[in-house]
């Protein structure tokens, strides 16, 4: 009887080597969806702003406050308590830097039409220059119209500066409340998004991918907003003790602005700059001594941009600085001072998941220093 003792042999296959050419799209049909689907984002971001960007604030918040949350839930606190702790603290932080810096901005509002007059005195020698320039404008803008020049538009009166700044503040009292609201949410929900989203993942690659990516991006993006936002209040201090030095006075609100200006990359320090500028020559006679709280505001950010900062985010982040000035003179097109405000932590998140997700992995290359 033949034997029919059959041996099984089960040969696996070798692991296929690493890939490593970048994946890139070939198929046309996917480029213009791609495309169309990244400009009708873009355009919903756009129309869309009044609630997108408290939306991205409050993430933003959430990433920079999500290890006090985990500090006080290891400190047994329910999460519902630890949020409510959170925001109270939050908002009174807010409601304090308000009421210190109202006082002294009211004041600089009052002086400023009159220092403003006397700077014009003060500065008459270039009054010949700008008539020249501006006569030249209107001469341009009447050849090409075929018309008169238009005449300048008047200041605006009383009532409408009044009814101007209520605007401002009600508009922006309204997204403060929707991004507090966001942020609570956000923080009272925890990882409930990443589990669902990790429970209908298919494969447990994906899943592993899932969960790698948001560690990954919780915990630069908070090293990064951590690191920033303590510059920053280092640059406010300096800042203020400046300004106490110089002879400009109120170094609490030139803190204030000092710190929260310098959050919008390059836009941010640039206005600064002008703002410590004509603080100083409203209140300095002297010329020169008119400059120095302008100029050691700019030594202070040439110490803490160009030397500090990059050296305490080099390991985590190497983002080509051109395509970090794109993306900022884009989001402030988009969204005007708070994109611009966004627009690092928006391109540094970008970057985390195109590492991490192959498909955009050229894109990932491509933001590289």
């Amino acid at each position: 009887m033949a034997d029919t003792n059959l041996k099984l042999e089960i040969v696996l296959p070798a692991e296929p080597p690493p890939e490593t050419e970048m994946p890139l799209p070939s198929d046309p049909r996917t480029i213009f969806l791609g495309g169309l689907f990244l400009l009708a984002a873009l355009a919903a971001a756009y129309f869309a702003s009044e609630i997108l960007l408290p939306l991205m604030f409050a993430i933003t918040l959430k990433l920079l406050l999500q290890p006090a949350m985990r500090l006080l839930e290891r400190l047994k606190l329910p999460r519902i308590i630890a949020a409510l702790v959170i925001i109270f603290i939050l908002l009174g932080g807010i409601v304090m830097l308000v009421a210190a810096i109202s006082a002294p901005a009211g004041e600089w509002a009052g002086r400023l039409p009159e220092g403003l007059a006397k700077l014009q005195q003060r500065f008459s020698f270039f009054r010949g220059p700008f008539d020249a320039i501006i006569k030249m404008i209107h001469q341009i803008d009447g050849l090409g119209g075929g018309g008169a020049p238009a005449q300048p538009s008047p200041l605006l009166s009383g009532s409408a500066l009044f009814a101007s700044v209520f605007s401002g503040a009600r508009g922006f009292a309204s997204a403060l409340f929707t991004t507090i609201l966001f942020l609570y949410f956000l923080l009272l929900s925890g990882d409930v998004f990443l589990r669902r989203l990790v429970e209908i993942l298919p494969r447990f690659s994906a899943k592993r991918q899932a969960v790698d990516i948001s560690l990954q991006i919780e915990d630069d993006i908070s090293a990064y907003l951590s690191t920033i936002t303590v510059m920053n209040l280092l640059v406010g201090l300096a800042t203020a003790a400046t300004m106490q030095w110089t002879g400009v006075g109120d170094p609490i609100l030139w803190g204030v602005v000092a710190f929260l200006l310098n959050f919008a990359p390059i836009i941010g320090p640039i206005i600064a700059f002008f703002v410590f500028l004509l603080a100083g020559l409203l209140t300095i006679d002297n010329e020169w001594g008119a400059l120095a709280p302008a100029a050691s505001y700019l030594v202070i950010h040439l110490i803490e941009g160009e030397t500090l900062t990059p050296m305490l985010l080099a390991k985590r982040f190497t983002i080509n600085p051109l395509l970090v000035v794109l993306s900022l003179v884009f989001w402030s097109w988009m969204w005007g001072m708070p994109g611009a405000i966004l627009s690092a932590p928006m391109l540094a998140i970008l970057k985390i998941v195109c590492d991490r997700v192959r498909p955009f992995a050229a894109l990932g290359h491509i933001l590289e220093n």
